[in-house]
């Protein structure tokens, strides 16, 4: 069903609904090395799958799904932990991120210091971040006031890429945010490719 595709993007959401066919579209696309972006959930399946399927960690989750998963790669955000009245309380709001040099993301946006806006309670669980980097799944962006992962690349593929803040907030037709016209550009380089071949 995904073979004909030129590009994957998993889009943000909240709860279980669909989340095991989102990993297995991301599994296959990471396979195929098919451009693939994903935005906040869409990020957390990207690091799931990884963690799976390559790291061999079976029962790998999200605690918002699983919360007695035995890898919560993905976990509640410590500060919310202590929250028990839900309204408005979610990390809300631009914040700012620092790229790593030679990155897929700091080649798109042309500096290493951005900020983005968030909208969400879970993120990557550093505890397994060292794992993650040895695997070759990397963490190129960064808060530099408290270190957490806000974007995940694999280097080695066409174009891999998760991000936990929500690019579409900045982006217009006239004015599309960089990361939308990376998997654009990707996208089509991979048709052409393609094309090549027939």
């Amino acid at each position: 069903k995904l073979g004909h595709l030129d590009g994957i993007l998993v889009a943000p959401g909240f709860g279980n609904r669909g989340i095991e066919g989102k990993i297995t579209a991301i599994k296959y696309v990471r396979e195929n090395n098919i451009p693939f972006f994903g935005i906040c959930l869409g990020m957390q399946c990207a690091v799931i799958e990884f963690a799976r399927n390559v790291l061999g960690m079976e029962h790998a989750h999200s605690t918002e799904m699983e919360p007695n998963t035995p890898f919560p790669v993905i976990d509640m955000m410590a500060e919310q932990k202590k929250i028990k009245n839900k309204g408005g309380t979610m990390r809300l709001g631009a914040y700012r991120c620092d790229l790593a040099p030679q990155s897929i993301a700091v080649g798109l946006y042309g500096t290493q210091h951005i900020s983005e806006r968030h909208r969400h309670r879970y993120e990557f669980n550093s505890t397994y971040l060292q794992q993650f980097e040895q695997a070759g799944m990397k963490a190129t962006g960064k808060n530099p006031d408290n270190g957490l992962v806000e974007i995940v690349e694999i280097p080695t593929h066409r174009y891999f890429i998760g991000v936990q803040f929500h690019p579409e907030l900045k982006s217009t037709v006239y004015n599309p945010h960089p990361l939308f016209g990376g998997l654009v550009s990707a996208a089509l380089k991979y048709k052409a490719s393609r094309q090549q071949v027939r």
